[in-house]
């Protein structure tokens, strides 16, 4: 049954559950669900709605589901879940039974989701850095070996100016710290968490 779908007594049609399931994309968001899930299982500890052994296990679980996607992505990739979130709590309910269904007690997909994209774009944000930073130094690497080899410039698609390899390079090297600053603004911006906001404005856990 669909995670929406327990208001419904007659069978989904097939090409609504095709359209409506995410799991043939979403679950490159395997790696920020469990993140956000563990968080969430140690935040109900502290609010007192699961026990410090439930929240022991289930992180334990997570982590354990997580060294099995690390050797292979193809068990969230291939699944027949809805999506990423059903993907991974019905691995949990396999590994520790009803105590998997707990996790989800005041969290809605709405700030789950808004969690798992913001965890995303960060992650990936910082993997284009690392490149963008690889790439300025080899370019910086080519402007001064070619410092004094020269090449015109153009302006208005016609020769303008002598100017030099290194110089050029150079200007490629700038263009690309603005595109590592634009990064780090939406990074930082990024950097808020929205669990907690349950399905509109809040959830009845006490919830830090």
């Amino acid at each position: 049954m669909a995670l929406w779908g327990g208001r419904f007594d007659g069978r989904i049609d097939p090409a609504f559950e095709a359209f409506n399931r995410s799991l043939p994309f979403d679950w490159q968001l395997w790696r920020e669900d469990l993140a956000g899930s563990r968080a969430w299982a140690r935040a109900q500890v502290r609010a007192g709605s699961l026990t410090t052994r439930e929240g022991s296990r289930l992180v334990a679980a997570l982590d354990r589901l997580e060294r099995r996607l690390a050797k292979d992505e193809s068990l969230a990739r291939d699944a027949s879940d809805e999506d990423v979130h059903g993907f991974v709590e019905a691995r949990l309910v396999d590994d520790v039974g009803a105590l998997g269904k707990k996790l989800h007690a005041g969290r809605s997909r709405n700030d789950q989701v808004a969690t798992d994209l913001r965890l995303w774009c960060k992650r990936r944000a910082g993997e284009l850095d690392a490149k963008l930073a690889d790439l300025m130094t080899a370019l910086a690497t080519l402007a001064e070996r070619e410092a004094a080899t020269a090449m015109p410039g153009y302006t208005h698609l016609q020769r303008a100016q002598i100017i030099t390899v290194g110089h050029h390079a150079l200007a490629y090297v700038e263009m690309l710290a603005r595109d590592r600053s634009r990064l780090a603004d939406a990074t930082h911006r990024l950097d808020v968490c929205p669990l907690g906001s349950g399905a509109l404005a809040g959830t009845f856990l006490g919830i830090d």
